[in-house]
């Protein structure tokens, strides 16, 4: 890898910069290009049906600003504009964008395929860059700074004669590897031919078409931009962040910072080669700093499934905020956090969310609980415990959790990760009908309430079958177990201790039954485990439970 074939791009030295003690404190203007930048990048792109989708979809988050595409270069764009507007779908106070070349024909039919739209942004570019400059186009700086002057001249004339309102929006593209005083000099000649003014504000949109370096560079750019305006006031200073080093994200925040007023992206980052800036994650960041991000992100499963069907592009299952797993966990230590975090946040009832390993609460994205542990071969007792509380309502003692956790890990060890319901089938399988040498026939329970606390005051009398072969016996003790358990030794057939005795209703209401934990310890070898009775009697409950620890102590 011979890496002294490359080199970094000089473009500016900050010294005095401000940005770093920044905070965000509001939500930029957003501008979706979805329709534009996004769908120009896809294999199979969209359908005038399939961006008419994409299109209410947007509107329906909130977004104001829409880039729509390039009309004068496609006729299925063309169409896709005209059935916006011939179909009414274009609401009050939201701006489609278009995009044209600085070129009199493609404007004209821009201009053309906006016959009827209130208002819009006519967005124009040519690339800057100094490598553009000497390899593609062949031209000096004020070639260049021509082409951008004509075509704002160009756009101002046809406005002149055009019913609705027209927002000028130029971006010198490849900004990135363009000199900033040089890139300043083309934005100011711009703004002077268009004639901006703090009432007519005009869209300088700086693209990091490729991202060049590292986003404190960027975000220097953009300070020095931003400060170096003739008159800041009448510019909406816009970004467009791709992702070509993987720090988009990071390149758009810095850029807020540093002066930017508005963000152009897409949902989930699609766009060419490694993606534009993904909207939705910087949304979600904000959002979880307490800021309003002014978009309606609170059903992203919806978003999901649209996106999915209109791009034919998966959200990765691991992407910030919307990715499957993202509020999964499978690691025992981080099932055990999360279990006992939410615990506490629901009995403090606390204004902020503080959930370890969960930085927003999925309820807000429209996500459920319920998939938020899930038990694999690292999972350990913690997640199988919190799967059984959330999804079934089985609150098992503590010194329980491992007894099934290694229960469970035996089996994901084996075949990977496993659903709620293998392991509440196994729950069930394990203590709840577990197969043993005992069976309860029938027992009657007396309590003789005139005998002080503390006293043999619960009278037992029991059926059982032992292998086939049934035997009654009797027994008193301090309530309904104490006496089983005398019952059973005095059969001859048991002699255990009891170590732990637990209940809990399960459910609400009048059908709600009663849950029975008892850990039981085998005299002679000193095995210990727990036995588990459900029924909507609680004494029944907890006999059910002993007969379901003895058989575990004492089955093959």
């Amino acid at each position: 890898m011979n890496y002294k074939k490359y080199k970094k791009f000089q473009t500016i030295k900050l010294k005095d910069r401000t940005w770093p003690d920044k905070e965000i404190a509001k939500a930029p203007i957003w501008c979706s290009v979805d329709l534009r930048d996004g769908n120009q990048a896809l294999i199979n792109p969209m359908t005038v049906d399939e961006k008419i989708k994409m299109f209410n979809l947007l509107v329906e988050l909130g977004f104001k600003e829409i880039e729509v595409g390039f009309p004068s270069a496609s006729q299925i764009e063309f169409d896709f504009l005209r059935r916006l507007v011939d179909e009414n779908l274009i609401p009050d106070g939201v701006k489609i964008q278009v995009l044209t070349q600085a070129r009199q024909h493609l404007i004209k039919r821009t201009f053309e395929a906006l016959e009827g739209v209130k208002e819009a942004v006519l967005h124009i570019y040519n690339s800057t860059s100094i490598l553009q400059r000497d390899v593609v186009f062949n031209m000096s700086k004020e070639e260049i700074k021509a082409i951008a002057v004509e075509g704002t001249k160009l756009v101002k004339e046809y406005t002149e004669e055009f019913n609705g309102k027209i927002y000028l929006e130029y971006s010198p593209e490849s900004f990135t590897g363009t000199e900033v005083e040089y890139a300043l000099e083309i934005c100011e000649a711009v703004l002077d031919t268009w004639g901006a003014t703090e009432d007519k504000k005009a869209i300088i949109n700086l693209p990091s078409t490729v991202e060049m370096d590292t986003p404190n560079v960027f975000a220097d750019q953009i300070e020095w931009m931003s400060r170096n305006f003739s008159n800041r006031n009448r510019v909406i200073l816009s970004v467009h962040p791709h992702n070509d080093r993987g720090t988009g994200v990071a390149t758009a925040e810095l850029a807020i910072l540093a002066g930017a007023d508005r963000i152009e992206g897409t949902l989930f980052g699609n766009g060419e080669r490694t993606g534009n800036v993904d909207i939705i994650n910087l949304a979600y960041n904000m959002f979880s700093h307490g800021i309003d991000p002014n978009l309606k992100l609170d059903d992203i499963n919806k978003v999901i499934d649209i996106y999915e069907r209109c791009c034919k592009i998966p959200v990765h299952i691991r992407h910030p905020y919307a990715g499957e797993l993202v509020f999964t966990a499978f690691s025992g230590s981080h099932q055990d956090a999360i279990n006992k975090g939410m615990k506490k946040y629901m009995e403090r009832g606390s204004e902020h969310w503080e959930v370890p390993y969960l930085p927003i609460d999925p309820r807000d994205l429209g996500r459920e609980y319920e998939a938020l542990v899930r038990i694999n071969s690292q999972s350990g007792k913690g997640g199988v415990a919190f799967v059984l509380e959330s999804h079934y309502g089985y609150k098992m003692p503590k010194r329980m959790h491992k007894e099934f956790g290694e229960i469970i890990q035996g089996i994901t060890e084996k075949v990977g990760e496993i659903a709620p319901k293998v392991i509440m089938d196994k729950f069930t399988e394990e203590y709840l009908e577990v197969k043993g040498p005992f069976k309860l026939i029938k027992f009657k329970v007396e309590d003789n309430d005139g005998i002080e606390d503390n006293r043999e005051n619960t009278k037992i009398k029991i059926a059982i079958s032992y292998n086939g072969e049934e035997k009654t016996v009797e027994a008193k003790g301090n309530g309904p177990i104490d006496s089983l358990k005398k019952a059973l030794v005095k059969s001859k057939l048991v002699e255990t201790s009891i170590m732990d005795y637990i209940e809990h209703s399960l459910g609400e209401g009048s059908e709600a039954k009663a849950a029975a934990y008892v850990e039981m310890k085998r005299v002679d070898t000193q095995k210990t485990t727990f036995g588990v009775g459900v029924d909507s009697n609680i004494t029944v409950a907890s006999i059910k439970a002993v007969f379901s620890a003895i058989n575990r102590l004492y089955g093959n």
